[in-house]
């Protein structure tokens, strides 16, 4: 039978910032690339897979579709960042993307072009004005694009909310934004609702020259509106939907996926709610203290295939946010135009649970958490994490406490479950603790040893989709390389 899981493309490959399109009768995803065990973000060139609509467990690589190398500025600024794509009113297929050095946020928007959605791609120029000057007002950075009947939408931007930090002056917070940004202060002072925030331009049939704009499409003082809770902080996206336009976007608190919604392009959008967080925060009331996993940065979108809506996303490896992963789950556009938040699950694009039958990587895991998780890079701690050691991509720093989750499984009956284990840092002696949700089916005990060894435990369970749990208890320390059936 064949299956899918997340993260959805192969396990050494790290492509974040997905964006999804559908040309023809495939779905190709965009995104930034990292380097597996990477020291910063978007280090390699950008890569494409695409899959028929009909069957979302069939992923094709599409090779490398741009170069870094490409781009006129190359090598002073190397790291490619989110990209996204649209189709322009000639047919062809428009890669927008900015690069950036390790130090500065990037300033201008390149654009590439293809007479096919999988490239590859060719460097055609910079996003402009009529007179030739760049695009330089706002922060360029993350675009979305939209073919809007012929018209052509760009959106962009990004908010640092220094002068909310109390470390901050307004001086400094105008500092570091001239730093960062590429911007003088008499930009930062004189732009109309400031230098920060989601922007957008209408382009020419060039898909280069801004015909109007820029303009923020909304404010970027939150306090007593909508976007309170949830304010922007970047990868832009943009899809339409009937006559509503939907933008997802990253909010401050980084981890989360969240929408707003207007009847135009350019402004007047309402907050509509959160769709993802990589770790479950807000899911039924879960609180951030109680993530689910180690939190991080996450950027992705929305796109209907075969006539499903799913959520593209990705998730944090190696305690760092430079090696993340692609995932994807389904959901639900309600009839009042609102989507409901969703938990992330092991199964994604598999469209049902997955057969508790034959062997599945440990680092298929949903939900890795040892109680009190931290957001962002965490080097310097121990704690679970999804890892590449030793030629084996592994689940490493399995303490007492820790919970590895599985959503979810497909039981029909009496099975054997187990485990290919070793000892981690300090030899493990202890147990994993095997539950099917709240129930407990048993225990798998360790023993102490640095090789790679199976332990398992029968078990009689018939539920046709439940969450497995594998929580450990005892002392030492272990790695998992895989679960079998």
């Amino acid at each position: 039978m064949s299956q899918i899981f997340n993260p959805y493309l192969p396990l050494s490959e790290y492509v974040p910032d997905g964006e999804p399109h559908v040309f023809g009768d495939r779905v190709y995803v965009y995104g930034s690339h990292d380097k597996e065990s990477g020291d910063f973000f978007c280090m390699l060139d950008y890569v494409c897979y695409s899959a028929p609509v009909d069957d979302l467990k069939s992923w094709r690589y599409e090779g490398v579709i741009y170069r870094a190398s490409q781009d006129p500025h190359y090598p002073e600024h190397r790291y490619m960042y989110a990209p996204d794509v649209v189709q322009g009113n000639d047919g062809r297929y428009y890669l927008y993307y900015s690069l950036a050095d390790t130090h500065s946020c990037s300033y201008l928007m390149s654009v590439a072009v293809s007479d096919e959605p999988a490239g590859p791609y060719n460097f055609l120029g910079y996003v402009k004005y009529p007179d030739g000057r760049p695009l330089q007002d706002g922060i360029i950075f993350d675009p979305g694009l939209i073919n809007d009947n012929g018209r052509i939408y760009l959106y962009y931007g990004v908010w640092y909310d220094f002068d909310e930090n109390p470390a901050y002056t307004r001086e400094a917070s105008i500092q570091k934004q001239m730093e960062m940004y590429h911007k003088t202060r008499e930009e930062i002072e004189g732009t109309p609702g400031g230098v920060q925030g989601p922007m957008v331009v209408e382009l020419a049939e060039d898909m280069m020259t801004v015909i109007d704009g820029p303009k923020h499409i909304f404010p970027v003082i939150y306090g007593g509106t909508s976007f309170e809770e949830h304010p922007f902080f970047e990868a832009s996206s943009i899809r339409k939907i009937g006559d509503i336009y939907y933008f997802v976007y990253s909010s401050f608190h980084q981890h989360e996926l969240v929408y707003a919604t207007s009847h135009r392009p350019d402004g007047a959008f309402e907050f509509g709610g959160v769709i993802v967080s990589n770790g479950d925060i807000g899911y039924k009331g879960r609180k951030t203290a109680d993530r689910l996993n180690r939190t991080g940065n996450n950027h992705g979108s929305i796109e209907k295939i075969n006539g499903e809506w799913y959520i593209f996303y990705h998730r944090q490896t190696h305690k760092n946010e430079y090696s993340r992963q692609a995932c994807a789950e389904k959901i639900q556009l309600l009839p009042d135009g609102s989507i409901p938040q969703v938990e992330i699950t092991s199964c994604g694009l598999n469209g049902g649970p997955l057969v508790a039958k034959g062997t599945y990587p440990a680092t298929i895991t949903c939900n890795l958490t040892n109680g009190h998780m931290p957001h962002a890079q965490c080097t310097d701690m121990t704690l679970p994490h999804i890892v590449f050691k030793g030629g084996e991509r592994i689940i490493a720093e399995i303490e007492d406490g820790t919970l590895i989750g599985y959503k979810h499984f497909a039981f029909t009956g009496k099975t054997r479950i187990g485990v290919h284990y070793r000892n981690g840092a300090r030899a493990a002696t202890g147990a994993f603790v095997v539950k099917a949700g709240d129930t407990v089916l048993g225990r798998i005990a360790l023993t102490d040893t640095a090789d790679w060894t199976d332990a398992s435990i029968d078990v009689d369970v018939t539920n046709p989709c439940t969450p497995l749990y594998f929580v450990y208890e005892g002392e030492g320390m272990a790695e998992l390389l895989y679960i079998y059936f």
